[in-house]
């Protein structure tokens, strides 16, 4: 599969897509950025005249990019429209702030994946190379049945 078509594959759209672009993809890791413009409706009140990025978006992000599009390359094009995605376990730690318009690169390294579930180490890092959060989530993959 292509990095498009991985991308493509994922079962989010806008405003929770959080996948700009995949840099690369191997069976062992993958590494994409996401920039988190401005207009994103959760900054709306998450913190009066000073928006950030909250942790659980933080987490999604890290999770679609280095759990589910890594998923979707290790299936090898088994990942259809009916396919399901459930995240299973996640232990993150937060390091640095992300305010609005930030771009951030995501990598992602396979810690497993057998049985269907997909365990990562991920880490998050800043336009300046500074780590954001890292952290392992795991979740589930399950193919269609098409």
């Amino acid at each position: 599969m292509t990095v498009g078509e991985i991308i493509q594959s994922l079962p989010y759209s806008e405003p929770f897509l959080f996948v700009d672009e995949l840099l690369e993809v191997h069976d062992d890791g993958i590494k994409g950025n996401y920039t988190f413009r401005s207009d994103l409706p959760f900054y709306q009140g998450h913190f009066k005249d000073n928006p950030v990025t909250p942790g659980a978006i933080l987490t999604e992000c890290c999770a679609q990019i280095g759990v589910v599009c890594l998923g979707i390359h290790l299936m090898e094009g088994q990942f259809g429209e009916d396919s399901i995605i459930a995240l299973s376990s996640f232990d993150m730690e937060f390091l640095l702030p992300v305010f609005p318009g930030e771009k951030v690169t995501v990598t992602s390294k396979k810690i497993y994946f057998r049985f269907n579930k997909l365990k990562c180490s991920v880490k998050m890092f800043n336009a300046k190379d500074k780590l954001v959060c890292r952290g392992i989530i795991s979740g589930m993959l399950n193919k269609s049945d098409a």
